[in-house]
């Protein structure tokens, strides 16, 4: 994606978030072969971080993008959490937000969200257990991308990335770090969130995050900022399509080059 955005004449930057990247656990009984017992009790570096403080961490390197220009801040999934809290606590460093069927919880809590009709469809509803140990005593989820279990990959390419081979999946899975933040961010702050140009991408073959719940999270947040509604522009494909087959890429790549380029 940075790649095509380059080639189109727009600076862009991959942010990683605390407990990710070079900041991420990664134990050596998560490498070939795998020690599933020790992998689970290997402490985390994502333990007690917040969303709050990931949007902290990302308003960091906004403030330093901003030196060269207007930004555009782009959320994917569970990024739309960190995004949601920039806007609600420093709106003035962010001249458009861009969800990408991400959540946006303005309305409601995502543990709400995750209880309504909408979600119910979700394919992470009908995962094999991807955890490797429980959560709520790591402070994180620890899930094993590396797993060779063919059912848990199964599941997990009908629900991320159903519309690409096999080994594009895998190539996908190697790059995802194994823990992610526990806590699921609060709610919006709706005057400050609201006072931002904001964009939702839909994704139209997405079965973690359905269109329905992508909808729903779009008509939600309207609801409450009937005076600045969402700029919604749909693209087809799965939930991790666009970043990984190079038709998806560029097109997703030229949309946010358009919004780059509007920036309001």
């Amino acid at each position: 994606m940075l790649r095509e955005l380059t080639l189109l004449g727009v600076r862009a930057l991959a942010v990683d978030l605390p407990g990710h990247g070079f900041g991420s656990t990664r134990p050596v009984a998560y490498q070939a072969p795998q020690d599933p017992s020790a992998l689970g009790a290997v402490p985390s570096q994502a333990a007690g971080v917040t969303v709050a403080g990931a949007a902290e961490h990302l308003a960091a390197t906004v403030r330093r993008a901003r030196e060269h220009g207007p930004v555009v801040v782009v959320g994917h999934s569970r990024g739309g959490l960190p995004l949601t809290t920039l806007l609600s606590t420093e709106p003035e460093l962010v001249d458009r937000a861009v969800y990408i069927s991400a959540w946006c919880p303005v309305a409601a809590t995502v543990a709400e969200y995750m209880a309504t009709p909408e979600y119910a469809a979700s394919a992470l509803n009908n995962l094999p257990n991807v955890l490797v140990a429980d959560p709520a005593q790591l402070g994180a989820l620890r899930m094993n991308w590396r797993t060779a279990d063919p059912d848990v990959l199964a599941a997990l390419k009908d629900a991320m990335l159903a519309d690409v081979t096999d080994d594009e999946f895998l190539a996908y899975l190697a790059l995802l770090d194994p823990d992610e933040i526990l806590d699921p961010g609060e709610p919006a702050d709706i005057g400050r969130w609201g006072s931002v140009p904001h964009t939702y991408v839909r994704l139209a073959a997405d079965t973690s995050m359905p269109p329905a719940m992508q909808d729903r999270l779009i008509a939600d947040a309207d609801a409450v900022t009937p005076g600045n509604p969402f700029d919604v522009h749909t693209l087809p494909g799965s939930h991790a399509g666009f970043l990984a087959r190079p038709e998806a890429t560029a097109e997703a790549a030229r949309l946010l080059a358009r919004l780059a380029e509007a920036r309001s």
